[in-house]
């Protein structure tokens, strides 16, 4: 057994592992990755920026089917899934070599290999077939990976997310198990790309964490957009057969059946934590996930966890913070503390819905009778009406949630590219503004942004275009 010495090792190559060795190397750290895949993990190959190709396809799809509407005469022939297939995977191909330079030129050394934790004369370490790399300090960052119904199990035609990004064709009639982030992108792309979509959920509504405007708006958008909702409805079993897949569903005590050609199970991911030494080596586990303080250290002496293997929100850009917030911390400085609620949150359907910080249901429980709203229309906004044009879904909305006369606790929006609109939501809620703070910073016109100057407007008591 060969042991190999670092400052830190971390485990899982991921948004977050390589993150929290990018800036460890930064602040002068002898850092490694273990990897047992690739670098950047799931969000590059199989997540986040694959799916948001997909739908950019989608999105093309549907500026061509509507391109009549600003006077450009284009058909729309048909999809070539292989075609678009490749695409993808070139953009990933070019992130991840781009990634790869990055890392190398940071003078971190990346092994791949399956890794198990362990420790060696009292240190962490992490073992790779013969070799062992031993830390000051060791960063779990393995990520997580899709989950299924029990009872129901993958196949060719009952897909987990990462299979139907590797579909070559658009199938014809689809059944999406799950109304959360992934469900509904996936139904939004393949709704576009021409398929027959229903999505099955098993509460009363889409995005459930959302606030209510929001969920309620993306509802009605879909079945404008010929989406079937079985909302409320319970999976009781999942059949195949050559011509394709039979769901059973069952809703307020009636039964039916969904027929399709593809199922795809969208019912969450599940943190990636077995078989990998922890508890072993005294890391406390809660339901597969990593039990850590409010700065992300493991029951472990100089064990650090980070990522989707941490209870919260799944998000790419949670891990990344993660990382730099625990590579600043066992460099000795004190970076600001980690707020979950302060993470941008966006689900790239069509519309878009966009979201930081409190719900209105969450601010009134919070804070009672002192909680305020303004909702504005993005049907008068001229740049939501411009991007928007031929689409048979409404413009959208703009909602802020603030305190009276208090800050801004919560920023909601929904509709086309809103997602590039929530970090000034982010800045808003972070610095804990109030609206006449912002009431006087004008915002560019024409543009979408301007539907959030005019919710702070309003709020301040000077509204511009609303009553």
């Amino acid at each position: 057994m060969t042991d190999n010495i670092f400052d830190l090792v971390v485990l899982g190559g991921g948004s977050g592992g390589y993150a929290a060795a990018l800036r460890a190397a930064e602040l002068g750290s002898r850092a490694v990755i273990i990897e047992q895949d690739l670098l950047g993990g799931t969000c590059l190959h199989r997540g986040c920026v694959p799916t948001k190709a997909l739908l950019h396809t989608a999105e093309v799809a549907d500026s061509v089917r509507h391109a009549a509407a600003v006077g450009v005469n284009a058909t729309l022939d048909g999809i070539d899934a292989g075609a678009a297939l490749e695409w993808r995977r070139a953009l990933v191909s070019g992130k991840h070599r781009g990634l790869s330079s990055l890392v190398k030129a940071r003078g971190i050394e990346v092994v791949f290999g399956r890794g198990t934790l362990t420790s060696v004369d009292g240190k962490p370490a992490v073992a790779v077939g013969g070799d062992r790399y031993v830390g000051s300090d060791v960063v779990i960052a393995t990520g997580a990976s899709s989950r299924s119904i029990p009872g129901i199990d993958f196949s060719e035609r009952v897909l987990d997310s990462e299979a139907a990004l590797a579909l070559e064709t658009v199938p014809a009639r689809v059944a999406v198990l799950g109304g959360g982030v992934i469900g509904v992108e996936f139904a939004s792309a393949w709704r576009s790309l021409g398929a027959d979509v229903t999505i099955i959920e098993a509460l009363d509504h889409l995005i459930a964490n959302e606030d209510p405007s929001s969920r309620t708006a993306l509802e009605k958008a879909y079945q404008r957009r010929g989406i079937a909702l079985e909302l409320g409805a319970r999976v009781t079993g999942v059949s195949e057969d050559a011509s394709g897949v039979s769901v059973a569903i069952e809703r307020n005590g009636s039964a039916t059946t969904i027929e399709a050609d593809a199922v795809l199970v969208a019912v969450g991911r599940g943190p990636n934590t077995s078989n990998l030494g922890l508890e072993e080596a005294g890391i406390a586990l809660e339901r597969g996930f990593v039990t850590t303080d409010e700065a992300l250290r493991t029951t472990a002496a100089h064990v650090w966890a980070v990522g989707d293997i941490v209870p919260g929100p799944q998000l790419a850009h949670r891990s990344f913070r993660h990382g730099i917030f625990v590579a600043e911390m066992i460099a000795g400085r004190m970076p600001a503390p980690l707020d979950d609620g302060l993470f941008p949150r966006v689900t790239y359907s069509t519309p878009e819905i966009a979201s930081i910080g409190l719900t209105e249901p969450q601010a009134r429980e919070k804070h009672g009778e002192i909680v305020v709203t303004q909702e504005v229309s993005l049907a008068g906004n001229a740049k939501s009406e411009i991007v928007s044009a031929g689409s048979p879904v409404r413009a959208g909305s703009v909602k802020v949630v603030a305190l009276k006369d208090g800050p801004i606790v919560g920023v909601h929006l929904v509709g086309d590219r809103v997602g590039e609109l929530i970090t000034e939501g982010q800045l808003a809620v972070a610095w804990e503004a109030r609206a006449d703070d912002l009431a006087p910073l004008i915002h560019a016109h024409p543009s979408q942004s301007e539907a959030l100057g005019e919710a702070f407007l309003a709020l301040a008591g000077s509204p511009l275009h609303t009553m």
